[in-house]
Parts: structure tokens; C-alpha cells; sequence
């Protein structure tokens, strides 16, 4: 079974106002093939405390245990080997059954009673289907990955200032090493 990337994301809504527009840009990209949705659960807790919750995937039940049984089979081998990837190529088999991404039940309850009053929290994992291709492309050439993330315009942002502040202070150390005199 070959599957592209797999990224599992947790957005925090603060007083959401929700229109369908996230609903809609995610029916888009998996329709054009961009992504497929391997689970999205959502919570929303209104301002009395009361939970409302909605959960969607692209996987049918056979293709979710298939699902699981590779990235278990793949972590258990990483771990233990092929003894290792047996064990769990059936116990990733056994929490997808479960409708278990990774996220245990108490795991969601925690999350659910971390959420204040009047937000929302939406923890999605999907897989980059657009990618397939390219990480062929970038096998076949010999390539491997070595890392890999993400970076938001926020992030840019603060590495941005930590630079204009790395680079203000090595300018200041070396104002510091002139003579007054020679200034």
C-alpha cells in the first residue's frame, strides 16, 4: 500500500464563527486529490460547557486497517524488528478498527476538557497525496529525506526578529571593541 506523507495537525479555535469555510477548502483539496483525510475529529464547547463534536474520514473500514497495519508494522519494526513489525502490523490493525488514529479516547476526553468555554479544537490527520509522485521522483534519483516541517508565515516571522536581534548585538559587541577615540 503506498501512501504519501501523513501529517497530523491540532487547531485551536477562540471564540469561533464558523461559515463552512473550512469544511468547504477541505472538500475542495481532496476532491482535485491533494489530500485525503484520514481522520478529522472536531470539538466544540459552547459558552455553558456542553461538547458538540464531529468527526469525517476518506478511509472505507478496509482501507483504514490497512492503513494502520502499515504505519504499525512500520513503527514495530523500527522498534523490534520484524518480530517487532508483526506485533505491529496487528496492533495498528486493531486501534484503526477502533477508530483510533493515534489518539486515545482519553486522549480526546483530555483534549475536550482542555477546550474553554466558546472554542473549538479540530485535530485533523492527512495525507499529502500530491507528494506521491515527487517522492518517486526524488527515490528514484537516489534521494532520501533528511528533515522536513512546516513553516507559517508567523514562524518567518519570529526567526525574522530573533535575526534583526542576533544581528543588532553582534553590532553592539563590535561597536564595543572600537576606541572611543577612533569612533
Amino acid at each position: 500500500m503506498a501512501f504519501g506523507p501523513v501529517q497530523l495537525f491540532v487547531i485551536g479555535f477562540e471564540d469561533p464563527d464558523f461559515h463552512g469555510e473550512i469544511l468547504e477548502q477541505l472538500r475542495k483539496v481532496r476532491e482535485e486529490g491533494l489530500l485525503r483525510l484520514i481522520d478529522l475529529q472536531f470539538v466544540w464547547k459552547d459558552e455553558d460547557g456542553n461538547l458538540t463534536s464531529f468527526e469525517e474520514t476518506d478511509l472505507s473500514e478496509e482501507e483504514a486497517a490497512r492503513f494502520g497495519a502499515v504505519i504499525g508494522g512500520l513503527i514495530g519494526y523500527g522498534a523490534a524488528g520484524r518480530e517487532g513489525a508483526r506485533a505491529g502490523a496487528e496492533a495498528g490493525a486493531m486501534r484503526v478498527s477502533e477508530r483510533d488514529f493515534g489518539l486515545t479516547v482519553d486522549d480526546l476526553d483530555d483534549i475536550s476538557l482542555s477546550i474553554p468555554p466558546n472554542s473549538a479544537a479540530a485535530i485533523m490527520l492527512v495525507e499529502h497525496q500530491w507528494a506521491l509522485e515527487l517522492r518517486d521522483a526524488v527515490r528514484s534519483a537516489g534521494g532520501v529525506v533528511l528533515t522536513q516541517g512546516m513553516l507559517t508565515p508567523e514562524v518567518l516571522m519570529s526567526v525574522g526578529a530573533e535575526l534583526a536581534e542576533a544581528v543588532e548585538a553582534a553590532e553592539e559587541e563590535e561597536r564595543k571593541k572600537i576606541p572611543i577615540a577612533a569612533r
